[in-house]
């Protein structure tokens, strides 16, 4: 059985990750959700709000840094 609240920490510790290491958000995010079908109640909804938070942040920034890498460098092939 899982421990109470684990998902919840991880939804926690995803979305703050999100926004300074991406990948690493959405890593934990999904590991909160697979640890969050363990739990049941009130507590269990609001951990599995946090953790697809921190996988949609997670992954729009990702993929935001992703695309200003390949912009920057077309610019800089252009100069």
């Amino acid at each position: 059985m899982a421990e109470k609240g684990v998902s919840y920490i991880l939804g926690i510790v995803s979305l703050v990750l999100a926004f300074f290491v991406p990948l690493a958000g959405v890593t934990l995010g999904i590991v909160g959700l697979v640890q969050n079908k363990k739990e049941k109640g009130d507590f269990a909804k609001k951990a599995k709000k946090l953790n697809v938070l921190g996988i949609i942040v997670g992954a729009l920034l990702y993929i935001t840094s992703i695309l200003l890498l390949i912009f920057s460098q077309g610019l800089s092939n252009l100069i």
